[in-house]
């Protein structure tokens, strides 16, 4: 069973015209696909219009409860059903799922170590991902989004990385017999050189030069934990792991593939 993981965000999902040209591209790929996406300056600026704080470490938020409640709001109900509504106008018939929707995604409340998160769920366990359920909607042709809430099967909703949740994915497809390529798609062509110059993608990188590249401020932010996620999925089954634009989705040009 072949299977595309597309995990959209940055500015595609602020700007309704490139978010509907990047669904436009994703209703392209032939076959079994799953989309997942973020929301996080959406977010943001809903929080800004209710004068609560944003709280950022190293690309990672703060939910607290205040926040929990915009992020549900947000990822589940207006993004999530703005791009339901799309998909379905592109003739692609799909579903919006939050985590605890089928327990589809569950996850653990991260520990208080240095940082205290908040309300943000990390997913530890390979049978926190409900592979039956999703392959049943792919079997059906309907096509799953899930937003980047997930459940601790306590009653209790949780702010979980998107990244995070399209390499999880991913990863337990891959386990349970599935080819899976993820594929990251945001507002630029890939890894970034130099982030002023929008065209000094990297065509490849390995975790070494990301290693580097983190270390020299080279890579910053929300890139961080998306490289991250994406090696982690390649060390642990996924076929293919790329980041770059939408359009490039079923195309192997311009943009960054990650090597072991």
């Amino acid at each position: 069973m072949k299977i595309n993981v597309v995990k959209i965000g940055g500015g595609l999902i602020n700007d309704k015209k490139l978010l509907n040209a990047s669904l436009k591209f994703f209703c392209m790929i032939n076959g079994y696909k799953i989309l997942v996406h973020g929301g996080g300056k959406k977010v943001d600026y809903i929080l800004n219009m209710m004068n609560i704080p944003k709280k950022m470490i190293k690309g990672r938020r703060i939910t607290d409860k205040k926040t929990l409640n915009v992020v549900i709001m947000t990822y589940a109900g207006i993004i999530n059903k703005n791009i339901i509504s799309l998909l379905q106008h592109n003739n692609c018939n799909s579903i919006g799922l939050c985590g605890a929707d089928g327990n589809c995604v569950k996850s653990h409340i991260r520990k208080k170590n240095t940082i205290d998160y908040g309300y943000v769920g990390d997913i530890k366990k390979k049978n926190d991902i409900n592979t039956s359920f999703i392959k049943f909607l792919l079997k059906k042709n309907i096509t799953p989004v899930l937003c980047s809430i997930t459940h601790d099967g306590m009653g209790n909703l949780l702010n979980t990385n998107a990244d995070s949740i399209a390499s999880n994915i991913s990863i337990s497809l891959s386990n349970d017999n599935c080819d899976v390529d993820l594929n990251f798609c945001f507002d630029k062509k890939g890894v970034l050189k130099n982030i002023k110059d929008p065209e000094s993608y990297l065509s490849k990188i390995n975790f070494s030069l990301f290693q580097k590249m983190k270390k020299n401020n080279v890579i910053f932010n929300g890139m961080i934990p998306k490289l991250e996620n994406g090696f982690f999925a390649l060390k642990n089954g996924t076929s293919k792991v790329s980041i770059g634009l939408p359009d490039k989705i079923i195309d192997s040009s311009e943009k960054t593939i990650l090597c072991m």
